[in-house]
């Protein structure tokens, strides 16, 4: 069957009241620093037990955490507390610290117990996961002493626990209970953790037994009546020995077999631990810093915390005049930087417009082509000015890059010819007169330094292209009046029976080459 809209509703209210309260509860972390051991990291774990529910029970602590991690997450995650347990080569410290802005309480652990080592010495122990569900109940003992530093333990351990309202408790959320108890001679407070159980009074060892849930062996007995008047197959260590100092009148009815409201029942605690016997060494103002409050080992005269007093303020002096010049830097650094900022937009402006004004002059339909050009060139010598860089080239496509003066706006230059040897040639002439070597040597080919195309050139006094000891002596005979660049000329029919008869000679008219 689906589920009705009052059942619904009645879910969604009972929710949202759950969550307002539990964000009005005080929350603990416990957890440690620095390297504690194995017995030390399972007092931890046993505490975080008492702390329940309430708590962080499988908190994560790394090694490069520091306090102020903690206290960064302890705002959203609504926590009000810290329990931090710390080992040194001598002794064992907790400290208890109250969020944000402290104070913080020193205590010395000068011995412990775990709840493995006190469950292991009862007869009959009684812890069960349901006693974990609901916060246990605070009872402070000897801390109406008079004492700053006795009324702020007290103040701390109770704000640690939630409050709990009388009239409006209900008693089976009442399960467990932390004692803790000042020693005013010894000045040590100790811990304890019990397991709560209400039994009914006023009866027999024989009833008694009845109304637990496991019954007697009664195979030996005739009637019931052997039971309930003479108590056989009963030990005398089954009845606890009940009296006025913890037997009352339940105003509610308790779980458990006969715990009736106005009657009579006795209220019995199992000791599950753990247990520690601590002593207060300091307490410090703020969060493990500030002005020390009380020191159980040290004490200064009024000269001495006066003297202290006045160090302190003058650090705080010095710290707010720094802080004053700081802002005054930060101000002037941002006015110049405003300042700057409006003298480039100005500039920017000022090109801006004077552009506009030559645009106005030129052809409207040139303008219109060129504007992203010019655009791209103005952002390119802003950035110019701004940055004191040259832009990239993916920056500012249009822009053309500005080389320095004295560069040339071609991207490279033909190589100038060295004073020695003179201006350029001429394309038709075909001899310099300045050829050779100055002392009358020739030199291989005395050819003249190439321009242009690749073209052989004869040299003054040098041998002709084709003669015999050249440099191609294979040469036949018959081609040695050829010249480079001769093209022979076609005289028609009449010509080539004319070159037939004259036994092959051949003319050849001489065509000059481009140069």
């Amino acid at each position: 069957m689906g589920k009705t809209k009052n059942q619904k509703k009645a879910r969604e209210a009972t929710s949202r009241v759950a969550e307002e309260t539990y964000s009005t509860v005080p929350h603990t972390f416990v957890f440690h620093r620095g390297q504690i051991g194995k017995n030390v990291g399972q007092l931890v774990l046993d505490m975080r037990r008492v702390m329940e529910p309430f708590t962080g029970r499988s908190l994560k602590v790394r090694k490069k955490n520091v306090l102020k991690d903690f206290v960064t997450v302890a705002g959203p995650l609504g926590v009000t507390h810290f329990s931090i347990f710390t080992k040194t080569d001598n002794t064992i410290n907790m400290r208890l610290a109250r969020l944000p802005k402290g104070p913080m309480l020193y205590f010395r652990v000068a011995k412990y117990t775990l709840i493995k080592d006190v469950v292991s010495s009862l007869r009959r122990h009684r812890m069960h996961e349901q006693q974990f569900s609901h916060h246990p109940l605070l009872v402070l003992n000897n801390f109406g002493i008079e004492g700053m530093h006795i009324k702020l333990m007290a103040t701390m351990f109770q704000n640690m626990f939630p409050s709990i309202n009388v009239h409006k408790l209900n008693l089976n959320s009442v399960k467990r209970c932390v004692l803790i108890n000042y020693d005013p001679v010894s000045q040590e407070v100790e811990f304890r953790h019990y397991s709560l159980k209400v039994v009914p009074v006023g009866m027999s060892r024989g009833v008694k037994k009845l109304m637990q849930e496991k019954f007697p062996n009664m195979n030996k007995l005739e009637d019931i009546s052997e039971l309930l008047m003479k108590g056989v197959n009963l030990s005398e260590s089954e009845a606890e020995q009940d009296g006025d100092h913890n037997i009352t009148e339940l105003p509610q009815v308790y779980s458990g077999r006969g715990n009736m409201a106005s009657q009579q029942s006795a209220v019995r605690l199992t000791e599950i631990g753990p247990r520690m016997t601590l002593q207060l060494v300091k307490i410090l103002e703020g969060m493990g810093e500030g002005k020390v409050l009380y020191h159980s080992f040290i004490s200064k005269t009024e000269d001495e915390l006066q003297e202290i007093l006045k160090r302190k303020e003058a650090r705080l002096k010095e710290k707010e005049e720094r802080k004053r010049k700081q802002e005054q830097n930060i101000a002037l650094k941002e006015k110049r930087d405003q300042n700057k900022k409006r003298s480039l937009e100005g500039i920017k402006r000022k090109r801006q417009e004077g552009q506009e004004s030559d645009d106005e002059v030129e052809d409207p339909g040139k303008q219109e082509d060129q504007a992203p050009a010019e655009e791209s060139e103005d952002e390119a010598e802003y950035y110019r000015q701004a940055v004191g860089e040259e832009p990239d080239e993916d920056m500012f496509p249009g822009a053309k890059r500005k080389r320095a003066p004295g560069k040339s706006p071609m991207p490279f230059k033909k190589k100038k010819l060295s004073q020695g040897k003179g201006p350029p040639h001429d394309k038709r002439s075909f001899k310099s007169s300045d050829r050779g070597d100055k002392d009358g040597r020739k030199r291989f080919g005395d050819r003249k330094p190439l321009e242009g195309r690749n073209r052989f050139r004869k040299s003054e006094g040098g041998k002709k292209f084709g003669q015999k000891g050249g440099r191609f002596a294979g040469q036949k005979k018959r081609d040695a009046g050829k010249k480079f660049g001769g093209q022979k000329t076609f005289k028609g029919r009449a010509g080539m029976k004319q070159q037939k008869s004259s036994g092959g000679k051949r003319d050849f008219k001489h065509k000059k080459g481009k140069s």
